[in-house]
């Protein structure tokens, strides 16, 4: 990425709702150079979406956390297949494949605890797979969305 999708990218992550005419301007090109340059960059894969973010408690997921898992055995078969699984249930917000102590970190958002509870023993604690799991409540969550490009190297 050059200078220019840089600075177009980081427009985006301000506010993905602004109008190409606004970036143009506020970047220094014409529009329809904007416009090209963010279909590039969606093409190339650096921009992957755009979306709203919706306040965790206006969907009835009062309870966050964080769900270390270990399973077993470590083949791709069992790996692929476990990621699928948790991608799959509604309660599930995101999963990370690991290297480490866990092979999963799984962040679960649910209505209480009373619920959380009922997805950890009702949902994974029957996974043959999973020879172990740890779970964390999150009290405050900060996301940065808006990272700058690191110096490359």
């Amino acid at each position: 990425m050059d200078e220019l999708d840089s600075a177009i990218v980081r427009e985006l992550q301000r506010d993905a709702r602004q109008s190409n005419r606004d970036i143009a301007r506020k970047v220094g090109v014409a529009p329809s150079t904007c416009l090209e340059r963010t279909r590039l960059l969606r093409e190339r894969g650096v921009i992957r979406g755009y979306h709203a973010e919706i306040a965790p408690s206006a969907l009835n997921r009062g309870v966050q956390a964080l769900v270390s898992v270990q399973v077993r055995p470590l083949s791709r078969a069992v790996i692929e297949a476990f990621k699928a699984f948790a991608a799959g249930l509604p309660e599930v917000t995101a999963v990370f494949v690991m290297a480490g102590n866990e092979d999963f970190v799984i962040h679960v958002s649910a209505q209480d605890n009373d619920r959380l509870h009922a997805f950890l023993v009702d949902r994974l604690s029957h996974r043959k797979e999973i020879v172990g799991f740890r779970t964390s409540i999150i009290f405050q969550h900060l996301a940065k969305h808006d990272p700058a490009p690191l110096p490359g190297t």
